[in-house]
């Protein structure tokens, strides 16, 4: 179960991680239309969410038990923010439907890779006894 604590960590940081993404996808919206570029932003996906689960197993100093439901706050937290920017305020993601379109198919491939390998990581440190996923 987490403490108190860790669940207020770990939703600042999916607040941060959502405005680092939204900032640099406000940045450059026309990168959603570069296919080759999607391309490189879906293979690289998995690096993405490997530093997504450390910085989640380090910020919110997560035990092996407390990984997975650490993580998926996280993500929660950031896909709800994404909704609510995409529902009420889509220039942050571009300024064709195309684009937004296109935005929102690249976060959740991004959030689906994350919360995947964020199972597949658990359950590999917990049947190899927790060595990657102990105390901090």
């Amino acid at each position: 179960m987490l403490k108190f604590w860790q669940i207020v960590l770990l939703l600042v940081l999916g607040v941060a991680m959502w405005g680092l993404v939204t900032l640099g996808v406000a940045r450059h919206p026309e990168a959603s239309l570069d296919y080759s570029g999607a391309l490189w932003r879906h293979a690289t996906a998995p690096l993405g969410g490997a530093i997504s689960i450390l910085l989640c197993k380090f910020v919110g100093r997560l035990s092996a038990p407390q990984m997975l439901p650490g993580i998926v706050i996280v993500g929660a937290v950031a896909m709800m923010l994404d909704a609510v920017a995409i529902r009420w305020f889509p220039a942050l993601y571009g300024s064709s439907v195309k684009a937004l379109m296109l935005v929102g198919a690249d976060l959740m491939w991004g959030y689906g890779v994350a919360l995947a390998m964020a199972v597949a990581w658990t359950s590999w440190a917990e049947s190899r006894g927790a060595p990657l996923a102990g105390r901090v």
